[in-house]
């Protein structure tokens, strides 16, 4: 196992999203298709930790609850395990909302602080960012994070944070061969100058860069990803997973396990989603996966010709 420095903490360099767990408003059946129960995910969750894969990212928006609920009852407390889980500001929120929406996240998890607290998207920076620190200081959040929140936005979030004598120290964005704003616009640099953690979330584009579908074999339609990539999106994919499959072949692996492999290459501790026990399979072969300098071009050359670019409906660009 692989580990990337978080302040002084050690974390595997491939963090397990739990997006796709559970039902409901913004869960696996909306966005993915899937029905996925508690039952289904154990063994998932049981070869994650054998692994050593230990850092399970969630939020109390996924499914409105029901990822958090179904990891909770997995967790036993004598376990190894860090936890990644979100605050997302919504509408007009009393200033008691991050707080108590961490304290159910904790009571649904069953745990009693989490390891890295986001603040989902950059809604109100210099309101909610504040609202972290007596969370920190109190010990139930131990890392600070944010997610969609462009440089400018960082940059704010961080100098808040410092005021107090603490410090941001991870960010967490939408990266992929197919969409790389977050380093165009030097967010990715600027992590590395200040040792921040980036995590690139959607790094297999919800299942696109797989290699498991194509115009072909299309996602569900009437989910958020079958519409995003539909059949006709997807057939402009296939000289990319080409080239994917042709790399994957020089090191034994699968379209999904290069694309892993390339955002580890970038600096970046990639985050994906997991449902089945194959995936962790696929996530021990990534972290171990070293792409030349050649292979990293021909990847990122081939995705440019693509001149695909998906952008969530809750995400701006970063430049």
């Amino acid at each position: 196992m692989k580990y990337v420095q978080l302040q002084n903490d050690q974390i595997p360099s491939i963090a397990l999203g739990t997006w796709s767990w559970g039902t409901g408003t913004n869960g696996g059946d909306k966005v993915f298709g899937n029905q996925l129960t508690a039952e289904d995910l154990k063994p998932v969750y049981d070869a994650a930790m054998a692994a050593g894969f230990n850092l399970w990212d969630t939020a109390a928006v996924y499914g409105m609850g029901a990822s958090e609920t179904i990891l909770g009852q997995f967790i036993d407390g004598k376990q190894d395990i860090v936890i990644s889980t979100k605050f997302t500001p919504i509408g007009d929120q009393p200033d008691l909302a991050m707080e108590e929406m961490l304290n159910h996240s904790l009571s649904r998890l069953g745990v009693d602080h989490t390891d890295i607290y986001w603040i989902h998207n950059p809604k109100d920076v210099e309101r909610w960012t504040a609202k972290l620190i007596p969370l920190m200081k109190s010990g139930k959040v131990r890392h600070a994070g944010v997610s969609n929140h462009n440089l400018a936005e960082i940059k704010l979030a961080a100098s808040i944070l410092e005021k107090e004598g603490f410090k941001l120290s991870a960010v967490q964005n939408h990266y992929s061969l197919l969409y790389r704003s977050s380093e165009e616009a030097g967010i990715i640099d600027y992590c590395s100058q200040h040792d921040i953690v980036f995590f690139s979330y959607m790094v297999l584009e919800q299942g696109a860069l797989t290699g498991a579908y194509s115009s072909k074999n299309p996602f569900q339609p009437g989910t958020r990803r079958g519409d995003a990539f539909n059949a006709d999106i997807l057939a402009k994919l296939d000289q990319l997973l080409n080239v994917m499959d042709s790399i994957g072949q020089n090191h034994g692996a699968d379209p999904a396990a290069i694309a892993i492999a390339w955002s580890i290459a970038k600096g970046t501790v990639p985050i994906i989603g997991v449902t089945k026990p194959k995936h962790i399979e696929g996530a021990i072969q990534a972290a171990n996966i070293e792409l030349t300098e050649a292979e990293i071009n021909d990847l990122e050359a081939a995705a440019r010709e693509t001149g695909v670019e998906i952008r969530g409906a809750w995400e701006k660009s970063m430049v």
